[in-house]
């Protein structure tokens, strides 16, 4: 489990959930997901998963238990923002008290937003491609290669 805080900080600056530098690479966001997580033929995934960096990759599939086996790695371009997990709260005879806590998030534009507290951003990946993280980490190192000194 991550730290809500640092979830929501990693996951609006999209840095890496380990150690929250810049996650960017040449071929675009790595973001991990669980063996059976998601349907890899649907266009567009919900995560609540920040990215990682390229340095640490290897690492979070091998000490996060939830992604054990063969982890499913998203190489993605396009990742907007989508909404929030958390509790939706109201107005009860005693007072203010949990009312739902849903498993879907809810959208940004979702009308009981204002009455829910949020404690993961969740974004939606519309431009993706289903990797092999050896072959991603390959890609990315004969990319770097081949590519020019700064």
């Amino acid at each position: 489990m991550m730290h809500p805080y640092r979830q929501i900080m990693c996951m609006q600056a999209m840095r890496c959930q380990v150690c929250q530098q810049p996650a960017r690479t040449p071929l675009g966001y790595l973001f991990l997901a669980g063996p059976a997580d998601h349907d890899p033929m649907q266009p567009t995934m919900l995560t609540n998963q920040p990215p990682v960096c390229v340095k640490h990759a290897r690492a979070a599939t091998r000490l996060c238990p939830h992604l054990a086996g063969r982890p499913m790695v998203f190489l993605a371009t396009g990742f907007p923002l989508y909404g929030v997990h958390g509790t939706l709260y109201g107005l009860g005879t005693d007072g203010v008290k949990v009312i739902d806590q849903p498993e879907a998030p809810l959208p940004f534009r979702h009308p009981n937003l204002p009455t829910f507290l949020a404690s993961q951003l969740v974004r939606k990946l519309t431009s993706f491609r289903v990797v092999d993280l050896d072959e991603a980490l390959q890609q990315l190192t004969v990319f770097s290669a081949q590519s020019p000194a700064r």
